[in-house]
């Protein structure tokens, strides 16, 4: 029975460690429209997939009511958002996590455009207090083309993107491990949690 378990293991661990390549084009602007293939075990295994369609809404009332959704989702978590953020321990975890995603992504012809705003000036400014610094050291890599800029009079999300990168997901794994067992994350979840009540 052990011998099973550990051979299983041994098995599931050479999987993980094949890597996975994802070619991509994406674009959200009003909605999202997308063209991915994923290709594993060097090219052994290929899978499109699927392009996302968007609900048409059925009625003008309808459309409103879907924006309203949206609107009133997007403000209620900009608090519990800013509540983790904040913590000085939190924000450098995930910057830490991000940047060792980064270096463990191989990438080729990489790039990235990106249009945030949240609504209010002050929220939009506060968030890019926070993004400023790493937006400018994205902005100079010289693997990817990335520019993200800020919407400081509309609440507004729009990204394109196109590429092609590779990961080892026995990697990705190990690294997403590390951050959910980091303290600095569970207390700002902890402080999400308490900004909710």
């Amino acid at each position: 029975m052990l011998t099973g378990v550990v051979a299983f293991l041994l098995f599931l661990i050479v999987l993980l460690a094949i890597p996975l390549t994802l070619t991509f084009q994406v674009s959200w602007k009003h909605f999202f429209q997308n063209e991915i293939e994923l290709q594993w075990a060097f090219g052994l295994v290929q899978f499109r997939v699927p392009p996302f369609k968007p609900k048409a809404p059925s009625s003008e009332d309808e459309e409103m009511e879907q924006k309203v959704g949206r609107w009133k989702r997007s403000t209620s978590g900009k608090r519990n958002f800013f509540a983790a953020i904040r913590q000085k321990a939190f924000r450098r975890r995930i910057f830490r996590f991000i940047g060792n995603l980064w270096h463990a992504v191989h990438k080729k012809n990489l790039s990235l455009r990106v249009r945030i705003g949240l609504g209010d000036p002050a929220d939009t400014g506060r968030l890019w207090g926070i993004l400023g610094p790493t937006v400018g050291l994205v902005a100079n890599v010289r693997e990817a083309s990335i520019a993200i800029e800020p919407e400081f009079l509309d609440a507004t999300f729009e990204l394109d993107g196109s590429g092609s990168v590779r990961i080892i997901p026995l990697q990705m794994a190990y690294l997403t491990m590390l951050l959910l067992l980091s303290p600095s994350i569970w207390h700002g979840i902890r402080q999400i949690r308490m900004a909710e009540q």
